[in-house]
């Protein structure tokens, strides 16, 4: 791995008697894990034949005590059987796992009381209840304190605008507010580790910006380590300092992010809006890849800043409109290993 995050020791290795002060102790760790699933394939007519899915394969990785990370990679990568795994719902094939000293397969329901999970359109709401008595719920079963409760509560209704919704039955809820209302319900009772899967799926705009800048200040001030898989690199960028990329299975990129754009060499498209149709524009930082009347499509490398770019075309052009366009993780990872051998030429 390429980050200098702590690598966890082989096995016999011989194990460090203290940690150095400045490294954080690792609230996650994973040592070599796998999980095969077992599967039947019809043969025949009668005839059903075993085959193993190795679905993820020797993973190794640790993460510190309030870092927030990206686990990103293409749907079927390994993403979601790690983090059930890491939550104690599979139990690993081979290797270790520890998420706050504990054994998630091996003590559960302990674990269950010091993380909180969101599972993408998956929700832990009940269907037919307002959020008030879904909350109200979460209360009783995590045995919150009256007072930390309420202060929870009154704290994510505000940051993630809930207000309005509190009375509503979950199942009349927009997919938008339904999310936003499992990601309070995760935090009610003050988890050390949160599992996030796709947290901004059906958000509009301003209500992505509101759940990222909650999620900055839990991290912050409560020093909450965060687990973010997701498949919108700008959640990625404006949450964390630290990616992972899983394919087939394999732990395959684990640094900062401008690392992961350099390996795949992606690249973000800058969208212009002319006033006037105009031959191809012409700029050092960028190369023109599609013209359509007024509109044209520019290519920059993905770890660069856009405002250069911006600030020349405006002097320069009679531009209009501006927007930006992120790279597709999947096509990132496709580029990463196109060319090595076992890698996946397409995604």
């Amino acid at each position: 791995m390429t980050d200098p995050h702590t690598t966890p020791a082989a096995p016999g290795s011989p194990v460090p008697a203290s940690r150095p002060s400045s490294v954080p102790a690792p609230v996650i760790e994973l040592t070599d894990v796998e999980k095969v699933f077992d599967i039947r394939k019809r043969a025949g007519l009668l005839r059903r034949e075993k085959q193993q899915v190795r679905a993820v394969d020797g993973i190794s990785f640790t993460v510190p005590r309030g870092e927030m990370v990206g686990y990103i990679g293409p749907n079927g990568a390994g993403k979601s059987t790690t983090i059930k795994m890491l939550t104690g719902i599979l139990t690993p094939s081979g290797g270790r796992v520890r998420v706050a000293g504990i054994d998630p397969a091996r003590e559960r329901t302990v674990l269950a009381r010091r993380i909180g999970v969101v599972f993408g359109q998956r929700t832990t709401l009940w269907w037919d209840l307002p959020l008030r008595d879904s909350y109200r719920l979460v209360h009783r079963m995590y045995r919150i304190p009256d007072r930390r409760f309420r202060e929870n509560l009154d704290r994510c209704v505000d940051l993630l605008d809930l207000g309005r919704l509190m009375d509503v039955p979950v199942r009349q809820l927009s997919l938008g507010q339904r999310m936003r209302g499992d990601i309070a319900a995760a935090l009610l009772h003050d988890p050390e580790v949160l599992y996030l899967d796709e947290p901004t799926i059906g958000l509009d705009v301003v209500s992505k910006a509101k759940v990222r800048e909650f999620l900055r200040e839990l991290n912050a001030e409560r020093s909450v380590t965060i687990l973010l898989t997701t498949h919108d690199l700008t959640d990625i960028e404006q949450l964390c300092r630290r990616v992972m990329v899983i394919d087939h299975g394999k732990l395959m990129y684990d640094g900062p992010l401008a690392g992961l754009h350099e390996a795949g060499e992606s690249e973000r498209i800058l969208v212009v809006d002319l006033a006037r149709e105009l031959p191809p524009l012409e700029t050092g930082l960028a190369r023109t890849v599609r013209v359509e009347g007024p509109r044209q499509w520019l290519a920059f490398p993905a770890d660069r800043s856009a405002a250069p770019l911006v600030a020349e075309l405006a002097a320069a052009y009679p531009v209009v409109d501006l927007s930006v366009r992120e790279p597709d993780i999947e096509a990132v990872i496709a580029r990463m290993y196109a060319d090595r051998p076992g890698g996946r030429s397409r995604v």
